[in-house]
């Protein structure tokens, strides 16, 4: 999290149980993969059928928590974890960056990987990132899962201001009251301690990559992105998430969405925000892995 305050709070909270319960999440190496002349850093858990996650905005890879991802791949998948443009080992192109072209990132990442029809999960911006996807690149995926994220269709109900400022600071201590509600401190605290079961970890990208990316999710909702217009054209099974205390991306978001893709399922929760599916795993986690088998 510039992880210095995040790595102060946390000590405290890592046990030495929580250390040794480490999964292959928190110890799986950072691999790379080139596709022509573009670059990916990304991580590997798991086998079986593949599910790519992509992180949202101002996030790396290390802001997974490793435990969510081991039960996931447990359930007889192989876990892909992929950094977005500009993050890691993930190089940056020239050009202005935005959602449609990190889309084709994650349509080219799949294909350098020689996945077959692999499920996306997107969380937040990465939400937006895997809609995109499934509208340009309907056959480089079978199913998808979309996270507290946002419409591009014009539709997009804005983050609250308070929280916008706190993502664009990019402090990580200052966004987890946006993640977890005040009175779920546990599930905060339980949070942080599982980003720290990896060693030596940065989850937030760096300040002009930030900066681009604000500027990408703020065309994507208001609508001046062609692929958000066409998310009534999205085929692939979906399975839409979020908390309605977030204020992030507030869940009438989840709901428009949900109604706008065919069949898509929705399931939301009254008592989360942003960082619901990590709270909430005792629930969500079945109604994932199930909706993936």
């Amino acid at each position: 999290m510039r992880l210095r305050a995040l790595a102060l709070a946390g000590a405290l909270l890592l046990t030495p149980a929580a250390a040794q319960a480490a999964g292959s999440a928190a110890t799986a190496p950072t691999q790379t993969v080139r596709y022509g002349k573009q670059r990916f850093g990304y991580r590997s858990i798991g086998s079986g059928r593949p599910v790519v996650f992509v992180m949202g905005l101002s996030g790396t890879i290390d802001g997974w928590p490793p435990s969510f991802l081991d039960a996931v791949a447990a359930k007889g998948h192989r876990v892909l974890l992929v950094d977005n443009e500009g993050i890691g080992r993930s190089s940056l192109r020239a050009g202005p960056l935005t959602i449609p072209r990190m889309g084709q990132d994650t349509a080219r990442f799949i294909k350098a990987l020689h996945l077959r029809h692999p499920d996306v999960v997107g969380w937040s911006m990465g939400g937006m990132i895997a809609q995109s996807l499934a509208v340009d690149y309907p056959k480089r995926l079978r199913r998808l899962v979309l996270m507290a994220t946002a419409p591009g269709d014009g539709k997009a109900t804005l983050p609250d201001a308070a929280a916008l400022t706190a993502l664009s600071t990019g402090d990580a201590a200052a966004l987890l009251p946006d993640l977890f509600p005040a009175d779920q401190v546990a599930a905060r605290d339980r949070y942080i301690a599982d980003l720290l079961m990896r060693f030596d970890i940065d989850p937030i990208a760096k300040p002009a990559i930030i900066t681009a990316q604000l500027a990408a999710c703020a065309q994507w909702m208001a609508g001046s992105d062609p692929d958000g217009a066409k998310l009534r054209q999205v085929r692939a099974r979906t399975l839409v998430g979020g908390g309605e205390l977030d204020t992030l991306l507030p869940v009438a978001n989840q709901r428009h969405i949900a109604q706008v893709i065919p069949h898509a399922k929705l399931v939301t929760y009254p008592d989360a925000a942003h960082g619901f599916f990590f709270q909430e795993s005792a629930d969500f986690l079945p109604r994932l892995t199930a909706f993936l088998r």
